[in-house]
């Protein structure tokens, strides 16, 4: 009824589909694009591409994936490709994820190894790949600054937050102390403050 806010006639607008690999061959190239953008600093660029340029993640998904990622065995990244490809495609989009991540990697890195066994006594070599790791760094703490405003979202408390990523901090780092152990440590405890929370 007009003016009578009677909208049983009425629907409300569809969301907006959130966008998705179109192909395999979609999902394929991405990846492979992504990881030759990768070299020494992965996180920075899968972060930026998954979020921020292609959405097919949002940043509260793609850390949440990234987290059981960097659980399981393997390379994180490639887990993390696995994980997306799978949840478009199923079993043929992880491996077509796979692929992309491997594939043209593989050839480059092989035909670099050879280039390097010839020129790793090199001192302009040396210098220019201590470089790369320089400002590898530079990338993957830009991402995880990006990454730490999600944590306002936890369902663990913040301060105990930074704590425990304090904590992994100088276990690692400093100490020199096993990553398993550390993760599976303060891992441990993260999920037993989040559970207690969400109760």
């Amino acid at each position: 009824m007009p003016g009578g806010g009677d909208n049983r006639g009425m629907t409300a607008p569809a969301p907006a589909a959130h966008p998705h690999p179109s192909s395999l061959f979609d999902l394929f190239l991405s990846f492979t694009v992504l990881a030759l953008q990768g070299f020494g600093g992965v996180l920075a660029v899968v972060q930026r591409e998954m979020v921020e340029r292609k959405r097919w993640l949002t940043q509260d998904e793609f850390i949440e994936d990234w987290a059981v990622a960097q659980i399981m065995p393997g390379p994180n990244v490639v887990n993390l490709s696995m994980m997306i490809g799978a949840r478009y495609f199923g079993l043929r989009g992880a491996l077509a994820a796979l692929a992309g991540m491997l594939t043209v990697p593989l050839v480059l890195i092989l035909l670099l190894a050879i280039l390097h066994a010839q020129f790793a006594d090199n001192a302009r070599v040396a210098g220019a790949l201590r470089g790369m790791a320089a400002v590898s760094s530079g990338l993957i703490a830009a991402a995880g600054l990006k990454m730490a405003a999600s944590l306002k979202r936890s369902p663990a408390p913040l301060p105990w937050c930074l704590a425990l990523g304090a904590a992994g901090f100088v276990l690692v780092a400093l100490l020199k102390f096993p990553l398993f152990y550390v993760l599976l440590g303060l891992g441990s405890l993260g999920c037993v403050l989040a559970y207690r929370n969400l109760r």
